[in-house]
Order: C-alpha cells, then structure tokens, then sequence
C-alpha cells in the first residue's frame, strides 16, 4: 500500500473525507432541527391521534392485530422513508446550486467516498427521524418488537435505498421544485398505497397485484414483521428486492458522478 508524503494512506484519505461529509451533512441536520426532527414528529403523532385513536377504533383489528399496533410499522417506515429521500435531495441539490459540489468534484476523493458520504448522512437522518416516531409510538400503544436483527436491517435497507434514490433526483435537478416532484407524484402515492394503512387481503384481486408491484409494499411489511412479527409477503422476498434496489442505485449513483450528469457546466 503506498503511502503519501505526509504519513496518510489513501484508505486513511479517505476515510477523512468520508467523515468529514458525514459531520457536515450531521451538523446540517442538527442545525435546522426545527425542520428536520420536529415537522415529521408532529405530523406522525397527528397520525396516530387520527388513525389510530379515533378511526381505529371504529375500524377495530386489522389481520387479527390491534388497528394502532397494525399501522405503526408502516408509519415508522413512511417517516424513515421519507425523511432519507427528503434530506439527501435538498442536501445534494443545494451543494450543486451553490456549486460546492465542483470542489468534491476536482478534489482527489473517489466517487463512492462523495455518495456513501451523502447517503450516510441522509440515512442517520431517516434513522433518527424513525426513533423519535417509534417512541411516540409507544405513548400510544405497546411495542414489543420480536425480531430486532430484522427490524434494524429493513429500516436501514429501507433508509439506504430512498437516499440513493434521492441523490438520483439531486443530480437530476435543475432546479428546487425539481426534487418536489417525486416526493409528491410519485413517492407520497406509492406509500400511501404500500399497505401503511391496509391489510393487501381486503383488496380486489387487481388491486392486490398492482400492490404487489410496489417496493414500499415489501419494506413496509419485512419491517412490520420485525416490529410486531405480521407480514404479507415472504420476507426473503422483501429483502431480495431491498438488497437489488440497494446495489442498482448506487451503481446508477456511481455512474452518474463519473459521467458528471448534470453536475458539470
């Protein structure tokens, strides 16, 4: 391994880059928390005054569950979801809007150092985001969670996949409502019909496969089954779809910061 003229190899390099991203990405979220933490825990807890107190009680169980204990995963992973996709779009658009992003670009950092920096950081997010709800949660009803490793692996698997998908919609964007049009037409109506709120066995067969074509719909169930051990799909399955989504985006991420698509004048 070759070794610099200051004593630092390039693993060491770059693992100094990588952190340093991943702090500024941490402070970032830390610093404006009043619209990174607080927003998703109000409207989360509106959810489950809403949905879990008033109209789960009319609605009753859910697939032998209790109503709240039966939309929590789902409104867990929304939170996580969203709030991983949200951070790393802003995030990276804002660096390319500034045109900060040219000094990662001309720098000797490789590629996968600058996405695995972005993502990291929009991860911790979605992942912090996802406690804070998983602990109002618990003020509503009582979380058992009988397979941790699963419960962890789909959050973060989950978190990943939406923040690579974010940093697409980034480098795509040529300007700020750019990255609000996925979240709005495309991500907001896939999870609300990814199984949040409903068993997919009310559904009419038609509407069943079409639900079965959606990605959300597996993750919200292999995290659902790690939260209360209830799932509608095979949880192999789920996770071969998550583990795919994973290594084709950020393949897709890697070759878009090669080519500098949209990143370069």
């Amino acid at each position: 391994m070759t070794v610099s003229s200051s004593g630092a190899t390039p693993f060491q390099r770059n693992l100094v880059a990588l952190g340093t991203i991943v702090r500024r990405e941490i402070h970032r979220i830390l610093r404006i928390w009043g619209q990174t933490l607080v927003p998703p825990a109000i409207t989360m807890t509106l959810y489950f005054l809403i949905f879990g107190g008033l109209i789960g009680k009319r609605v009753g169980s859910m697939d032998g569950l209790p109503y709240m204990d039966f939309i929590v995963p789902g409104l867990v992973m929304m939170s996580v979801i969203q709030n991983s996709y949200g951070n790393i779009s802003s995030s990276f658009f804002g660096a390319k809007f500034g045109r900060h992003v040219e000094e990662l670009l001309v720098s000797p950092m490789p590629n996968w150092v600058i996405l695995i920096g972005y993502v990291l950081g929009a991860v911790l997010r979605g992942l912090l985001v996802g406690a804070i709800v998983l602990a109002i949660a618990m003020l509503f009803t009582d979380v058992q969670i009988p397979h941790p490793l699963v419960t962890l692996s789909t959050v973060l698997l989950g978190a990943t996949i939406f923040a690579l998908a974010g940093f697409v919609n980034a480098v795509y964007a040529k300007k700020f409502d750019d990255i609000a049009i996925v979240p709005t037409f495309i991500l907001t109506p896939l999870t609300y019909l990814g199984g949040v709120f409903y068993s997919v066995k009310l559904l009419p067969p038609w509407a069943e496969a079409a639900t079965h074509a959606n990605p959300i719909f597996y993750m919200v169930n292999a995290f659902r089954y790690g939260l209360i051990g209830h799932s509608d799909v095979p949880i192999g399955v789920a996770y071969a779809l998550m583990l795919g989504f994973v290594v084709a985006l950020a393949w897709l991420g890697l070759w878009l910061l090669k080519r500098g698509v949209g990143l370069r004048s």
